[in-house]
């Protein structure tokens, strides 16, 4: 048999096996060692190529009704399945990684610095340099990990887990610390043109990891990796608003903007060889 995909959700695993049922493909499914994935299974590898092409529209569209209908086809719509509790610390560790967690103990660490002191006092030591600050080396990415209110980190911080834990579980920690120096370093230049170096966040970060996972999903969904496309949407649309101050809030827009196209920058280059695929096709 050949592995095809795992998931983490075995009612999506088995709407795929139904599909391809209705299909005359056999697919099993079983749980992993650890139990947290469902492993698909072909059993006749000589429609492996088929049901390639097959998973990849099925990721794209995994609602689309057409893999309902083959459920009730295949009479599996009342497939009992055991869900985990979700809302637990293990569940949170084991979706992240070392460096997912590290970025966020330390922005938790600077938020408190600030809520203790004052944020002044905090930019003093981490803002983006000017002048003789340039040598402070540590100084063109520090300002990602300050926050100014409760609202501030946690948006920011929720965003982070979700997007960096996916790439850092599926792509490695490498790729996540390139990742974080390159929009961090680039989003906060960005932001410095409009507010010298009166801001922070980590919000140009989290932009880059929207477009840069959901581009890669879009391109490459066997990496494991993706985005809802309303996401990215709404991603798109926040930046619409703050650009034109409907929110009425001060946003880091030019921070999110570079954000989002250092992130784009670095999913075509990562996923350079799936366009020349296509274009070859």
């Amino acid at each position: 048999m050949t592995h095809i995909i795992s998931f983490a959700n075995p009612r999506m695993a088995q709407a795929f096996i139904d599909y391809m049922a209705s299909q005359h493909i056999s697919i099993r499914m079983q749980q992993s060692s650890d139990k947290q994935q469902f492993e698909l299974w072909l059993e006749d590898e000589q429609h492996l190529s088929r049901v390639q092409k097959e998973l990849e529209t099925f990721l794209h569209d995994p609602n689309n009704p057409r893999y309902l209908e083959a459920s009730w086809q295949t009479g599996n719509t009342n497939a009992q399945f055991e869900y985990r509790n979700y809302l637990t610390l293990s569940y949170l560790k084991e979706q992240s990684g070392p460096l997912t967690i590290a970025v966020i103990l330390l922005s938790v660490v600077v938020y408190l610095w600030v809520v203790m002191t004052d944020a002044r006092e905090v930019l003093r030591y981490l803002a983006w340099p000017i002048g003789s600050q340039q040598i402070e080396l540590w100084r063109w990415f520090s300002p990602a990990f300050v926050h100014f209110s409760i609202s501030h980190i946690g948006f920011n911080l929720a965003l982070w887990w979700f997007l960096a834990g996916q790439v850092e579980r599926k792509l490695g920690s490498g790729k996540l610390f390139t990742i974080l120096l390159v929009s961090a370093l680039f989003s906060n230049w960005g932001q410095s043109l409009f507010s010298e170096n009166n801001f922070g966040g980590l919000s140009g970060v989290v932009y880059a990891l929207v477009s840069y996972v959901w581009l890669t999903g879009e391109r490459r969904p066997e990496t494991g990796i993706g985005v809802p496309r309303g996401l990215m949407i709404f991603s798109i649309i926040w930046l619409f608003f703050g650009y034109f101050d409907i929110l009425g809030m001060h946003i880091a827009n030019a921070a999110h903007t570079s954000g989002l196209i250092i992130g784009l920058l670095m999913g075509v280059w990562d996923n350079r060889h799936s366009f020349k695929h296509q274009s070859a096709k």
